[in-house]
This record gives structure tokens, sequence and C-alpha cells, in this order.
């Protein structure tokens, strides 16, 4: 995305977790960013900016690809800091600000104020709680910065999850909830990938509209591109959701969608047709229900059923040949490209 931007004469930002990678093709220099700013891992202290959980600790913050200490200060607020001189330096050209927060992901290190206000929640649902009222927080100061550069009705905001909550130990083994979703962080089920997104752009896209079709988080480069008169010159896996986002009318841009992770005969994935869904090596991370045996291909109709607890995969063979024979095409084709 920052490289598209880039090339149609952006400057690009990226601010907070980067996550893919340590080495020079892999840094965000290389890959479209002109400024950098965060930890280039999986996730850090947010004082002391070390990761922790797997050996030997290693200190994480760096700025533009060199190493940078600022011990004790609190990297969401050193986030909103970096974007606001970012948009001030910026401000009388296009920018894309990649604004990439590390809450809820662990540590929990919410406010005081907040961990006083949701004191009477049983734990580890008030260390959440507290943790997503500070990431509020925090989005609110963001969008301040742009009030006060005036910039807030030329500026095409997505807000967006990236995954359900995690279950992990190392997150006191949860806090957050997906409802009756089945499934965590790591699973297939909906309660991994079903995720909440808001697009705002005052007075160019509706206001206070909730949108039913099904969409992935891929689409939003075509969409911003579309929505910013930039062509793409090469093939992407998203849709545009131009159409749906301006109206509730509009049909969804995918009649399929794959997901998977990892290689391998074992690696989980899934393929959804309409409202049904063929999961593959499923997990369910939120403990609703083992997983049994016969469970290796696990089919769902999420209009009957959104919770996903019944494998309906015995009583509809055709279906699930079918689905699996689009995943299959779908890896050939990835494997390809």
């Amino acid at each position: 995305m920052a490289e598209v931007f880039k090339k149609a004469g952006y400057a690009t930002a990226l601010i907070g977790k980067w996550h893919l990678g340590y080495t020079p093709e892999t840094s965000p220099k290389a890959q479209g960013f002109d400024h950098s700013f965060g930890h280039i891992g999986g996730c850090i202290d947010n004082y002391s900016h070390f990761y922790y959980w797997s050996g030997p600790n290693r200190h994480d913050l760096y700025r533009n690809g060199k190493e940078i200490h600022l011990e004790g200060k609190f990297f969401p607020d050193l986030m909103v800091e970096e974007a606001g001189r970012f948009m001030a330096e910026h401000k009388n050209r296009p920018f894309f600000l990649y604004f990439a927060m590390n809450m809820p992901h662990y540590p929990y290190q919410g406010d005081a104020k907040w961990l006083e206000h949701y004191q009477h929640l049983k734990h580890p649902r008030n260390l959440y709680a507290a943790f997503l009222s500070t990431l509020d927080d925090r989005i609110g100061k963001l969008l301040g910065e742009l009030e006060k550069l005036e910039l807030r009705q030329h500026t095409i905001i997505v807000f967006q999850s990236d995954h359900g909550h995690t279950t992990e130990q190392r997150a006191h083994s949860g806090g957050g909830s997906a409802g009756p979703y089945r499934g965590a962080k790591f699973s297939m089920f909906e309660g991994g990938l079903r995720v909440p997104a808001i697009i705002s752009w005052p007075g160019r896209v509706p206001l206070g509209e909730v949108r039913d079709q099904v969409a992935h988080s891929c689409d939003w480069l075509p969409t911003l591109a579309e929505l910013c008169d930039i062509k793409l010159d090469h093939g992407v896996d998203g849709k545009s959701l131009v159409p749906v986002v301006r109206s509730a009318d509009a049909r969804g841009p995918h009649a399929v969608l794959h997901w998977q992770t990892g290689t391998g005969a074992n690696a989980p994935w899934a393929v959804r047709q309409g409202d049904w869904k063929l999961l593959g090596n499923p997990q369910d991370t939120s403990d609703k229900a083992p997983i049994q045996p016969g469970d290796r291909l696990f089919l769902v109709n999420l209009a009957q059923d959104i919770t996903e607890m019944k494998n309906l995969a015995a009583q509809h063979p055709e279906r699930v040949k079918h689905l699996q024979q689009l995943h299959d095409d779908w890896l050939r084709q990835a494997a390809r490209q």
C-alpha cells in the first residue's frame, strides 16, 4: 500500500508495529515508507520498549532503521507524538500514514484511570477493558492532531482490528470476547476472522451507517486507491469496496474468500462461498468445544448457525468436495504467484 501511494506522490509513514522482518529487504524503507517509527517485532513492553517473550530479551525501538532509546515513555503516546509531527510536516501535500497500534496486544498496560474504572470486572477482563479504553484515548488524541491541522475534512480514516482477541497464556489467557462466535486469534472460526472495520471521510462517505456485505482486509488497497483516484498498475487480491461503502444495496465484491496460515498438510485454512464455509485442520482457540478426530474438514452454514458448533460435513459431502476443490485451485494459483 505504501509503495502504491508513494508512487502517486504521497509522503508515506509507518508508525507503530512492523512485524514483517528485520532484513534490509523486508524493512519499512524497502516497502515504500519514507518515514518509520516503532518496533520491528511482534510486540514490546510499552515502557521499556523491550521484547521479553522469547529470549534473549531485546530492545526494539527504531526510527528510520536506527535504534533509539526513550525508556519510561509510554509507547502509544510516543506514537501519537510522532504521527502529529509527521502530519504537521506534510500538511500541505498528500500523505499516507499507517498507524499500527500494538493495543490491545499483550502486555496489557492500561492507564491507571481506566484500571480503576474497570476494577469491578473479573480478571483478566478488567485489564483488557482498561487497555481498550487506553487505546480509544490515543485514537482520540490522533484525531485531535488532525483537527488542529484542519485536515480532518480532507482525510480518509480506516480503522480495523487484525484478528480476534487472544487467549494466549502471556495475555492472562484472555480478557476479550467474540460474543456468540467460536474461535479467537489463530483460529479460522469466525471469532478469529470476524473483526470490526470503520471508514470515515466527512462529507464524502455515508455517516453512521452499517454494512453487512462480506469483505476482507486486502480490499482496503483497491478501495483507497479508487477513492484517491489512483490507478493500480498491477493485479491485487482485494476488490474495491467503494460501491458497498456508498450503498447498502450494493453486491459484496467476493463470490469466494480464502484464508490459510502456514504451509503443509496440517496448515489451517478456510474457504467461504456465500453462507457456506469449509475449514481445514480447524483450531478452536476459544476452547468452546473440542475438535474431534473426524473434524479435519469442518463444514458450517453461517446463515443457519453463526456459532459454528456443529460440523455438517457428513451431511453435505458434495458441498465439502466443491469447497475443497475451490481451496485447492486457489492454493495452486497462489503458489504460482
